[in-house]
């Protein structure tokens, strides 16, 4: 089965060349693959390609609505109550047969909807940060540590009451579904489940600068500094040496200085 669109944004991403594959946008592609139907673009600049459709308006307008008054929506209701039954004794001039036994025949040859109804989502990509938390509309929701890394790239799906969270790449058992919020209402929100912390690196192994623990700031020297990150290193050959004519000669030079002060 089929549905005829024309070339609206909701189904169309972009406007092509005729004779060119028209490319369709992913959710209206996923909506009629929820529903089991097949997605037929109009062709530009063809508006008899819907002509029975356009036509309803018409025999509506000019056969319910064309010269009447109407005080209230029960009234028109009314109006439009009296008029389908006649209008489906009818019989069409297209295929020749009564509106009323083509409809039920169609009917009957509809498929059930599906048990879930498709969700609308809008859908964005975004990073996953060191700490498990990907922004999305100014606030952060959290994804779990052990199925995710830093960097990596998740979708995010959201509608006005929930935000879920899909890996781009489907797991062994073909799932892609991360996380589920609800959504934050206004910015700067954290929305966090803490059992997603898990797998987080929590510092236990973490190289430290000191290597014996003082109990107060009174007893440690100023001068001293405990570190294992760099062990103490040989001098070089003649570095003291050198290093003891600089002093020498420094001094010296303030010695004929004071010197010269005093004169």
């Amino acid at each position: 089965m089929s549905i005829v669109y024309d070339r609206t944004k909701t189904v169309v991403r972009r406007h092509v060349a005729p004779g060119e594959a028209v490319p369709l946008h992913p959710e209206a592609v996923a909506f009629a693959g929820h529903y089991d139907f097949d997605i037929d673009v109009l062709a530009a600049y063809r508006p008899q390609g819907k002509g029975r459709v356009e036509r309803q308006v018409n025999i509506v307008r000019d056969h319910v609505l064309a010269g009447r008054a109407f005080s209230s929506i029960e009234e028109m209701n009314a109006a439009f109550a009296v008029w389908v039954p006649l209008r489906r004794a009818k019989v069409h001039g297209t295929h020749g047969e009564v509106i009323g036994h083509r409809a039920v025949r169609d009917h009957m040859a509809l498929r059930p909807l599906p048990t879930t109804p498709y969700v609308v989502t809008q859908r964005h990509l975004r990073h996953v940060g060191k700490d498990c938390l990907v922004a999305f509309d100014a606030n952060l929701y959290s994804v779990p540590a052990r199925k995710v890394r830093p960097r990596q790239l998740v979708e995010v799906r959201a509608t006005k009451a929930q935000v879920t969270l899909h890996s781009t790449v489907p797991d062994a058992s073909g799932q892609t579904l991360l996380a589920v919020h609800a959504r934050a209402v206004g910015r700067g929100a954290r929305i966090v489940d803490e059992t997603h912390w898990d797998g987080l690196p929590t510092g236990a192994g973490r190289r430290v600068t000191t290597t014996t623990a003082i109990s107060s700031p009174a007893a440690r020297p100023a001068h001293t500094v405990h570190s294992t990150l760099l062990p103490a290193l040989p001098p070089l050959p003649g570095q003291y040496q050198r290093v003891k004519r600089m002093q020498s000669g420094l001094a010296c030079d303030v010695h004929e200085q004071q010197e010269q002060f005093h004169r």
